[in-house]
Formats: structure tokens, C-alpha cells, sequence
């Protein structure tokens, strides 16, 4: 089981990136799937979650409004569509899954699988 992160880089404040996550080894389309983020000197932070049926999504207060989670279980795929980015918006990024029919969650204990991380840098 594998989760693979991808999309990060250096945009200037304001600017859009788009993160993918995509899994292998095993679908999960009962899953669960969430992102984090960590900062340099910081511990690691929840950003956003979505259900497996995409009904729940919910958001860190930093970033509601401006990013959106979305999943396409046919192909495997979570993504995390960031705009009006901040130089605070800084880290790498990390995708991340629950066990099968689970609820949503913030916590970052409470994932199972994680991707390796993309770094997305915003200059100011």
C-alpha cells in the first residue's frame, strides 16, 4: 500500500498549486483520506479531510476558503486544489488515509497510510 504525493513547488503569494495523492496497491474508495502539512520548526498540522463519498469535507480554519479536497475513486486519486496562497502556506505536504469505513478526523494519529510528502514553497 502505497500513497504517492505530487504537485508541490514554488509559486508567489496569491498563486494556485494543485496536489494530487494517488494510491496503489489496494483501492480506496472506503477510505478515509486527509492532508497535513509541516512547516520548518513546526509540528505537523491538519489542513484538510474528505469522506470516502465525498459528502464531508472539512478544512483547517487557515486554509477554508481557499482550499479544496477532492477524490476520484475511480482513479485512485485525492486532490488538493490551493489558491490565494500565503507565505505561511510554506511546508511539505503530506497525503494521508484512514482504515476503511472510518470518520473523518483531524488528528494525524488517527491516519494509517501516508504518502512521502511535496514540498510547496510561496514566496512573498
Amino acid at each position: 500500500v502505497q500513497l504517492q504525493a505530487s504537485g508541490g513547488g514554488l509559486v508567489q503569494a496569491g498563486g494556485s498549486l494543485r496536489l494530487s495523492c494517488v494510491a496503489s496497491g489496494r483501492t480506496f474508495s472506503s477510505n478515509v483520506m486527509g492532508w497535513f502539512r509541516q512547516a520548518p520548526g513546526k509540528e505537523r498540522e491538519f489542513v484538510a479531510t474528505i469522506s470516502w463519498n465525498g459528502a464531508i469535507r472539512n478544512y483547517a480554519g487557515s486554509v477554508k476558503g481557499r482550499f479544496t479536497i477532492s477524490g476520484d475513486n475511480a482513479k485512485n486519486t485525492n486532490t488538493l486544489q490551493m489558491n490565494s496562497l500565503k507565505p505561511e502556506d510554506t511546508a511539505v505536504y503530506y497525503c494521508a488515509a484512514r482504515k476503511p469505513y472510518l470518520q473523518t478526523s483531524n488528528r494525524s494519529s488517527d491516519y494509517d497510510y501516508w504518502g512521502q510528502g511535496t514540498l510547496v514553497t510561496v514566496s512573498s
